[in-house]
């Protein structure tokens, strides 16, 4: 109800507002039917569409095997982490020489090969704990969100059918790409720092792990070109880690 008398008004502004040229009617229109999805959007539907967009990802990425070293390896270090706070979680390993990690809305988590050679399994758990902090605290969902709302085919979808199942494979793919590619804020990041200590803490871990990863990217990879230290820098970081050890 609350979502069709904002999408009333704003449909009265656009047919009443005699100085929008034709031309740009479509575009007023598109921009006031965003509007309302965003106010009507639900968290099942962003998750539904990461789940979708997770899985067009895996197709595009070589998965290591269940009999790999690193799968092995990945699933000792979450061993027992298979519902954090009441997140569902799955974890794959992709064979990518990049130092990444990401997690999704409905409890996606990948871990890239890159990472895992330049660090050991404590600071691996540590990342993890950060990336599961991004979902925690709704940063992925609000990423998700946002690529869902700026995106022309999710556009289409909803005027048609209103149904994520109507977007292609293809256009998943590109919105979890842009969805897991966006720079969180540095509020945001650090935000998901101090989630990795607390998440430390209750599997009896060290939190200082959290800490070495700093260490570790500093010493292996310089002060910037990868997910954890172009923003916020690596100080900012490694003082705000200290402040809470």
């Amino acid at each position: 109800m609350k979502g069709t008398k904002i999408g009333s008004v704003l449909l009265a502004t656009v047919l009443l507002t005699g100085c929008i040229k034709e031309e740009n009617y479509g575009q007023a229109l598109l921009a006031g039917l965003t509007l309302v999805k965003a106010a009507t959007l639900k968290e099942s539907e962003v998750k539904k569409t990461a789940r979708l967009s997770a899985v067009e990802l895996d197709k595009k990425s070589k998965i290591a095997s269940p009999s790999s070293a690193y799968s092995k390896r990945l699933a000792r270090i979450t061993a027992g982490l298979t519902n954090v706070d009441g997140l569902k979680l799955n974890y794959k390993v992709y064979l990518n020489k990049n130092v990444n990690a990401f997690a999704m809305p409905d409890g996606t988590v990948r871990v890239y090969s890159g990472l895992m050679d330049i660090m050991p399994d404590d600071q691996v758990l540590a990342v993890i704990g950060h990336e599961i902090g991004h979902v925690k605290l709704q940063h992925s969902y609000n990423q998700m969100k946002k690529q869902m709302l700026t995106s022309a085919a999710f556009q289409a979808a909803s005027a048609t059918s209103g149904s994520v199942g109507q977007i292609s494979s293809s256009q998943l793919g590109a919105l979890a790409y842009k969805a897991v590619n966006a720079k969180f804020s540095q509020t945001d990041e650090l935000q998901a720092d101090q989630y990795s200590l607390s998440f430390l803490r209750k599997k009896g871990k060290d939190p200082k792990s959290m800490l070495d990863v700093i260490y570790t990217f500093q010493k292996k990879l310089g002060s910037g070109g990868n997910f954890l230290s172009s923003h916020p820098t690596n100080a900012q970081r490694i003082n705000a880690i200290k402040s809470k050890l």
